[in-house]
């Protein structure tokens, strides 16, 4: 298993971005509850955020991405309004352990680069 963060460095309703081996992913804490994407809009493939650690809309309601501005559910990430309407963003599993976000590492072996 690799660590990827500590759930207590995201605060209730932010995000923030991961790295690991060039391989950029993202999460955002809502609810209580932590949702793990890759960072990459299903449309061009670009990064979503617009500053560092910043992927929610100013309500922190949607995941935005800073290309055309599509928006995402932060639960599932399926993409409501923008260019990749009805597409997802890429879940990544996890598991919260001691505090931590956790993943195996075959879920971090991509076949395609992320950025």
């Amino acid at each position: 298993m690799i660590s990827l963060i500590a759930i207590d460095e995201i605060e209730e309703g932010t995000s923030k971005g991961i790295e690991v081996n060039n391989l950029y992913m993202f999460a955002v804490k809502k609810d209580d509850q932590i949702f793990l994407y890759w960072n990459r809009c299903p449309h061009l493939g670009t990064p979503l955020e617009w500053e560092e650690d910043k992927f929610l809309d100013p309500d922190g309601a949607l995941i935005i991405c800073s290309t055309h501005g599509a928006l995402f559910q932060i639960e599932g990430g399926q993409c409501l309004a923008g260019p990749c309407k009805g597409k997802h963003l890429q879940a990544i599993p996890f598991i919260a352990d001691n505090g931590m976000v956790m993943v195996e590492e075959s879920a971090l072996r991509v076949s395609t680069p992320l950025r």
